[in-house]
């Protein structure tokens, strides 16, 4: 069992390693907020450590769709299911989230989302490969994401 996201009194618990982990406080915290709100979800996050399972399958999709190898060290882990969609997160030391969007029963809408929390570099593995929107936020201040969508079955 994991740990439920407060995002009233946002916490560094599990990030305290990363050089941005106050901001990437304020994104899991966002995330949590967003998913309370719409869904009524409690945002649970898990050690990487325990993850092993969620950890191959970002990594593959990251692999196959797109060639990418993410260089940072994973940090926390969340999935679950929500209205048929499968969620699965991952978030870096470097700052970055990964999230992927897998609807259960139509293909046509799964996708993988990046967001960079703010004062983070973006990623060589990303850079060349992604343009980034900005977006504020009261829990993580600016955020840039952007989102690739999957072609294949996971």
């Amino acid at each position: 069992m994991g740990n439920i996201v407060d995002f009233v009194n946002v916490s560094l618990t599990g990030l305290e390693s990363s050089p941005v982990s106050t901001a990437l406080a304020g994104l899991r915290a966002n995330e949590s907020r967003y998913f309370k709100n719409k869904y009524n979800h409690d945002f649970i996050v898990s050690p990487a450590t325990e993850s092993k399972d969620i950890l191959d399958y970002v990594s593959n999709i990251l692999l196959v769709e797109r060639d990418i190898k993410i260089s940072s060290k994973p940090l926390e882990t969340s999935e679950f299911v929500v209205d048929d969609i499968k969620w699965t997160y991952v978030f870096y030391e470097s700052g970055l989230s990964i999230n992927v969007l897998y609807t259960l029963n139509n293909p046509k809408k799964r996708a993988v989302g990046f967001k960079l929390s703010e004062g983070m570099e973006v990623p060589k593995e990303l850079e060349a490969k992604f343009k980034f929107a900005r977006q504020k936020s009261k829990l993580a201040g600016t955020i840039r994401g952007s989102f690739f969508v999957i072609k294949g079955e996971y």
